[in-house]
């Protein structure tokens, strides 16, 4: 039919010249803002500048070129996104890349194994025991959704510093909160790359593919010797950062009272070799379930969880101080309110809880020593936004009560991801250094002097500090 727009092979970009799409875009934002004008709405500050829209329209295609055909159909929420910046609403644009970067992290996720990801990705027991099928993903939070799909290497560790960067943004700067942040063409284009390339074309590593397999062997069959052997052997050479999830995973499954005869004897036969692998912060973290489903009137699941710690002589990781789990779990609800909504609200009453349960003195069991130290640092740090009122000032009591050991771990959190990945807002960068300031004269050890020293004197942005050789060297002088 003459005049009536014909569709284009699936990939192909407009023949447009770029001067005549510019006008049009120009047409278009004068016609719509009279019609606002005329309507009495605001037109100041609503739309962004041509150039800019110009620059987004030209290097969008870019980042496209690495998605199948079959991947460009099915991504409708890119095409809103790149709708949105052309006619100048770069904060809606966002928004909806972020919807599409959600959409396929979750599809992820079920094609590798749903139940698996909420063992790891959720630490609470109580609110894990909802989350069953694929329907119950929008139950968890982005930032729990990033951190498990990096747990249990869905995505890269460098793929998650960028992503948790677009998601700070995204809360921050687009159209699902108000704000005044102002985006521009190419950061729209660079993330649009940064989600293509990190999660949705990203294929699995070897080690991720095989756990995988393995997942899918221990729920189908009953698992025969030679099996049994090639999955051990596969064990031989895990990392603690990947024996670590795929335990809490296998250990969530065993406590399920749910969990078939079958898989039950598979997880008993491969359980020894696995823990041979893990770290001790997991395995004290076993303990601490153990302790929870007692507290809870889980004797189903403790009995199962007993089964398991027994199997491997772990009774040195069962919790012997009763405040243990009572630390554990304020830490985890801490960091669950510290990213959720209504942080500044939230936060002071389970600050102050925790320095209920740590007591006076601040004598933490030294199976939470780590996580309580960076659990403190990180919520110090804030989210970026601002600084939680009430409980800044809990935080930095806690924070001075530190021992040398302590502050010595403190200064250096820097190589911790969840840290890292703050340390590139400006806020949490001042934080951070008065966060040195607090610590400083708690460092007594010549290496901690040193380290410190070689910390300050850093002239590049906080982030990067585990990346300096030098700092790098000085590192290796620490066992923990």
């Amino acid at each position: 039919m003459s005049g009536s727009l014909q569709p284009r092979p699936v990939g192909t970009i407009t023949t447009e010249s770029p001067e005549t799409a510019l006008a049009g875009l120009q047409s278009f934002e004068v016609m719509i803002l009279d019609r606002l004008a005329a309507a009495g709405l605001p037109t100041e500050g609503i739309l962004v500048d041509l150039g800019q829209r110009d620059v987004l329209m030209r290097t969008a295609p870019f980042a496209l070129t690495d998605l199948t055909p079959e991947k460009l159909i099915q991504s409708s929420y890119i095409s809103k996104m790149i709708i949105a910046g052309s006619v100048g609403l770069f904060d809606a644009a966002l928004n909806y890349l972020w919807d599409e970067t959600v959409l396929e992290l979750r599809k992820r996720v079920v094609n590798f194994d749903v139940q698996y990801f909420y063992e790891v990705a959720e630490k609470s027991d109580k609110r894990r025991q909802e989350l069953k099928t694929e329907d119950d993903l929008p139950k968890l939070d982005d930032q729990k959704l990033l951190a498990g799909c990096r747990e249990i290497g869905l995505i890269s560790e460098i793929g998650f510093q960028e992503l948790e960067l677009i998601r700070y943004m995204r809360n921050w700067a687009s159209a699902a909160h108000p704000n005044q942040a102002e985006l521009n063409g190419l950061q729209l284009a660079s993330w649009l790359s940064a989600c293509i390339k990190h999660v949705i074309t990203l294929p699995y590593d070897r080690i991720t593919a095989q756990v995988k397999k393995l997942l899918v062997k221990v729920k189908e069959q009953r698992l025969d010797d030679s099996t049994i052997r090639e999955i051990t052997a596969f064990f031989v050479n895990l990392p603690a950062a990947q024996a670590d999830p795929l335990a809490s995973g296998l250990f969530g499954r065993y406590t399920d009272k749910t969990t078939t005869s079958d898989t039950l004897d598979n997880i008993l036969r491969l359980w020894p070799a696995l823990w041979n692998r893990t770290s001790d912060e997991i395995r004290y973290n076993f303990g601490f379930r153990l302790g929870r489903f007692r507290a809870n009137g889980d004797q189903a699941e403790a009995t199962l969880a007993r089964q398991l710690i027994d199997l491997v002589d772990g009774a040195a990781y069962l919790t012997v101080e009763e405040r243990s789990w009572e630390i554990d779990s304020t830490l985890d609800e801490l960091r669950d309110v510290h990213y959720a909504f209504n942080n500044f609200y939230n936060e002071p009453p389970v600050a102050r809880r925790l320095r209920e349960v740590v007591g006076q003195n601040s004598a933490i069991p030294a199976s939470l020593n780590r996580k309580y130290i960076l659990g403190l640092v990180e919520v110090f740090l804030t989210n970026g936004s601002g600084v939680a009122v009430s409980a800044d000032p809990i935080y930095q009591e806690l924070i001075e009560k530190f021992t040398p050991e302590q502050a010595s771990l403190a200064l250096r959190s820097f190589t911790d991801p969840d840290v890292v990945a703050k340390l590139h807002r400006p806020l949490s960068q001042q934080k951070w250094a008065q966060l040195l300031q607090i610590v400083e004269h708690k460092l007594t050890g010549r290496s901690e002097r040193e380290l410190f020293d070689a910390v300050q004197a850093f002239a590049g942005d906080p982030f990067q500090l585990a990346k300096d050789a030098g700092i790098k060297l000085q590192l290796q002088r620490f066992s923990n």
